[in-house]
């Protein structure tokens, strides 16, 4: 079965600016940098994977692969974020930080479970850090929240 999240990756545009918000700014440290000329079904590449340690012990990555179209947009927070948990206490300093540093910073969001302040990385995706609200373990339990039955209320909505 599946254990825990090792990894989520993401295309950057350089890994430079992509290190100095996640680790200079948002402080998740280097963990490694794998340099790759070649994939494994053969094709020759210039491509830098690079790796930032959460507290947990998972991972985001990023992939640098100028020979590899892609699209960069400033991602909508409904089609793409990333959400990394902090403790309560961390987000007024991050807010203060973000705002300082000219970063595009928004918050702080009640969401009932958490409470959420919100960036935008050198790539244009949209990152979340988010604090447990005393609620968040009962607003998340689907035994009580009805979670299914809003979900097939939904579905015979939309038919």
């Amino acid at each position: 079965m599946i254990r825990k999240l090792h990894h989520n990756a993401y295309r950057c545009r350089d890994s430079e600016e992509t290190r100095r918000f996640y680790q200079d700014f948002l402080g998740l440290p280097l963990a490694e940098t794998l340099e790759i000329g070649e994939t494994k079904s053969g094709r020759k590449t210039s491509t830098l994977h690079t790796f930032y340690e959460l507290d947990d012990g998972s991972y985001l990555a990023f992939f640098e692969a100028p020979d590899m179209p892609f699209e960069f947009k400033n991602q909508h927070d409904f089609d793409l974020h990333i959400a990394l948990e902090v403790a309560p206490e961390v987000l007024p300093h991050m807010l203060a930080k973000g705002r300082v540093a000219g970063i595009e910073t928004r918050g702080i969001s009640d969401h009932g479970m958490v409470h959420s302040i919100y960036f935008r990385d050198p790539n244009g995706y949209v990152i979340e850090l988010t604090a447990k609200t005393p609620e968040h373990d009962k607003l998340m339990d689907p035994a009580i929240n009805g979670a299914r039955a809003k979900i097939d209320r939904w579905q015979a909505a939309k038919a």
